[in-house]
């Protein structure tokens, strides 16, 4: 009975490893061999996906249900990559080349009149269009990095579930109306840092939310914007021609547009000058806006666009006020990639199950291990051996995430 046992408690655990297929693997330039960062790997035809790191890498845990499906790679200026997935999970690393796309000329060249603010023009207009309209539940994960000085002093990952009833336009641009479940949390010790005082105590995945300036329409249609944008060479993503239009002054704008139903792909923004706007006090200390870099893109399912990848890096100098010199930068990184879209939830998130609105780190969680060591991430790379090292002057992150 008990050697039947041990068989029954084997055979068990086979299956339950046999339920998701691991992918490792690296997405690179065909003819450079550069590594690309934030291409976007997921299933044809179903919503699960990743992205790769900034080193090219990543990690894709898949449901072993979906092994004879289509694994598809997409970046923007390239061809999609397409292999069956039964047929690249040998191997440890999957190396991954993509070949940048051509613009092949038709017999019949229809001579294209539209500006830059004329392609931005259609795009704003047609967002109600191109965004669902009806109630859609998301599966993300969420970073965010605090850096001070030049050392990297807290991490914070949390998997999170999303919903939202629409993406309508709201009466109130800058009110969260998406509600987000924590589903589960680690965070590093820097949080008991004197320096974390320096950072905003709200909530910032919300704050990030927020600056979704797609969904929430925080680009005012103005024909003084539509005037300065000029356009770009075309680019291409996932089998369609796409519109780049772009402005460049005090900040940086770049939209990535559908040619066939104007959706808008991809969006960025950054400051180019240091508006030394005040931003907060702390004890003598005053601190002044340094800049920020913003990349917000979206993922087409079932004839929508739902976002699928945010990144964000916000900075402030400290200056001390009574001799006005620089005593300090801090530097916030966050980023919030959906692996999973759900465009018929059984359920809505209630209140008592959101997220409260004062800072996730007040938010625990106990660590558990089992669950982060099957979920799908974006990869942590070689070039973050700084942020490790640094955080590890506390003891080792896996310790770390069980003591807090």
């Amino acid at each position: 009975m008990r050697g039947f046992l041990i068989i029954l408690f084997v055979v068990c655990f086979n299956l339950a490893q046999a339920q998701t297929i691991t992918l490792s693997g690296k997405v690179v330039d065909k003819i450079s061999q550069e590594s690309l960062a934030f291409a976007s790997i997921g299933i044809k035809g179903k919503s699960l996906g990743v992205i790769s790191n900034l080193q090219g890498e990543f990690d894709f845990y898949i449901p072993n249900e979906f092994r004879n499906e289509i694994l598809v790679i997409s970046m923007l200026g390239y061809k999609s990559y397409e292999a069956p997935i039964w047929s690249i999970t040998g191997s440890s690393l999957v190396r991954i080349e993509m070949e940048r796309s051509t613009t092949f000329l038709k017999e019949l060249i229809v001579e294209d009149s539209l500006k830059g603010g004329d392609v931005l023009r259609i795009a704003l207009a047609r967002a109600n269009d191109n965004l669902p309209q009806k109630p859609f539940l998301l599966d993300g994960f969420y970073r965010d990095i605090k850096r001070v000085g030049g050392t990297y002093i807290s991490l914070m990952e949390a998997a999170v579930q999303i919903y939202d009833e629409d993406s309508k336009e709201p009466r109130n641009k800058h009110k969260l109306k998406e509600r987000v479940k924590l589903v589960e949390m680690r965070q590093s010790l820097g949080y008991e840092s004197k320096f974390t005082t320096y950072f905003d105590q709200d909530n910032l995945l919300e704050d990030l939310l927020l600056n979704n300036n797609i969904r929430y329409r925080q680009i005012d249609a103005r024909e003084e914007l539509f005037a300065v944008m000029n356009r770009e060479k075309d680019s291409y993503y996932n089998g369609h021609e796409i519109f780049v239009v772009a402005y460049t002054g005090e900040y940086s704008l770049r939209f990535f547009i559908d040619k066939e139903d104007f959706a808008i792909i991809r969006f960025e923004f950054k400051t180019n000058t240091d508006t030394q706007d005040v931003v907060g006090k702390r004890k003598n200390l005053e601190g002044r806006f340094a800049g920020t870099d913003k990349v917000v893109e979206f993922k087409r399912y079932e004839g929508k666009m739902y976002i699928s990848f945010m990144k964000m890096t916000s900075a402030i100098n400290w200056y001390d006020l009574e001799k006005n010199e620089l005593k300090f930068k801090t530097e916030l990184f966050q980023q919030l990639l959906i692996n999973n879209i759900n465009t018929n939830p059984l359920s809505r998130i209630g209140a008592t199950e959101s997220m409260k609105r004062y800072g996730l780190q007040f938010q625990h969680f106990n660590y558990n291990k089992d669950f982060w060591d099957s979920y799908n991430v974006i990869k942590r790379t070689p070039l973050d051996s700084q942020i490790i090292a640094d955080l590890e002057k506390a003891g080792p992150l896996e310790k770390q995430f069980e003591e807090n």
